[in-house]
């Protein structure tokens, strides 16, 4: 736990299970497809807001959601149950289809999922065309991720939780602007994001759409924290924390817990998942990397808001493609229309 008057937060193994990303990687690879589709969808029906926070999914006492979606005057919601081992599709009607989550390709699950909106009475169009992995393949014709496994996927869902949990009484201790605690479909990845409230220097990306894209992420300065199952050169599930712009001085101050590490290549500090699952306190050695700091004389420079402790603390998000090209943050995570 941390702290006596704190929102509870559990420290029992069950609620940080074991997940090898070796034992569960091509489920993995799947189930980042039919995310994107049903996130993709929420993009298409929600009106736009700042930093593209229309856009991700949360998770819930059952999986993962959409949130409520309207659609004229109705409104509905699309889950995955990882219970029930179905997508379901909940109408303020209150009519609902379901589809099932089960070994089947993504063009299989893209078809069924379109077949059940439209049951509904639900028409939407979206870019099938998945973002942010190496050699993309449109969604109605990607019969080459198939795999589906129920109880890794409900692994991958306690951790969410939990880690949503931690997240959670960070952002509650401060007191300026902080998005909610989101997962993005785009690099997969649970993540939280505080603000400093001063405006970020002008993108200067060569490419029109993705400089546009960046620009309304990055619009003020940001730092943020989150949680994703590893990629690329790292082989595990890890935690991440970044700030951007960088201030000067964030690679080299200290952090705890002592196996943190700054990550050069990624520019961010990661913590590998088993190093805080194992941990006496998971719950208490995760909120410690959310406490990153500033060097001393950079306070004032880099964070204007301040804990109820006096002490200015530092968070941020990755992109699980190990992309470095320009730092992640939350909006980096949808297709551009």
């Amino acid at each position: 736990m941390i702290g006596a008057n704190s929102t509870f937060l559990s420290d029992s193994a069950e609620c940080w299970p074991d997940l090898r990303l070796a034992d569960w990687k091509d489920t993995y690879a799947t189930l980042h497809m039919w995310t994107q589709i049903v996130g993709k969808i929420r993009l298409e029906l929600t009106p736009r807001l700042n930093h593209w926070w229309n856009v991700p999914l949360y998770a819930s006492p059952h999986g993962l959601t959409t949130s409520i979606i309207p659609y004229g005057n109705r409104h509905f919601e699309i889950e995955f149950d990882v219970f029930a081992s179905q997508l379901i599709i909940r109408t303020s009607d209150p009519a609902s289809a379901a589809v099932a989550l089960e070994p089947r390709s993504v063009a299989d699950f893209y078809q069924a999922a379109m077949d059940a909106l439209r049951s509904l009475g639900i028409e939407v169009k979206i870019w099938k065309m998945p973002v942010e992995v190496p050699d993309p393949i449109r969604f109605d014709r990607d019969t080459v991720h198939h795999a589906y496994d129920a109880d890794a996927v409900r692994r991958l869902w306690r951790i969410l939780l939990s880690v949503e949990s931690v997240f959670k009484v960070f952002r509650s201790r401060f007191v300026g602007k902080s998005s909610p605690v989101h997962f993005f479909w785009g690099s997969f990845d649970l993540a939280v994001t505080r603000f400093s409230g001063r405006r970020a220097p002008e993108r200067s990306d060569t490419d029109p759409v993705l400089r546009k894209i960046m620009q309304e992420a990055y619009s003020h300065e940001v730092i943020s924290a989150g949680w994703w199952p590893g990629s690329g050169e790292i082989k595990e599930a890890a935690f991440y924390c970044y700030a951007a712009p960088a201030p000067s001085g964030f690679a080299e101050q200290p952090v705890r817990p002592s196996e943190a590490l700054y990550h050069q290549g990624l520019g961010e500090y990661l913590l590998m998942y088993d190093d805080v699952r194992r941990a006496k306190s998971p719950s208490g050695v995760l909120m410690d990397l959310c406490r990153v700091r500033t060097k001393r004389g950079n306070h004032r420079k880099l964070e204007p808001h301040r804990t109820g402790s006096g002490i200015p603390q530092m968070i941020a998000t990755t992109d699980v493609n190990g992309r470095m090209a320009a730092p992640k943050h939350p909006t980096l995570k949808f297709p551009a229309r």
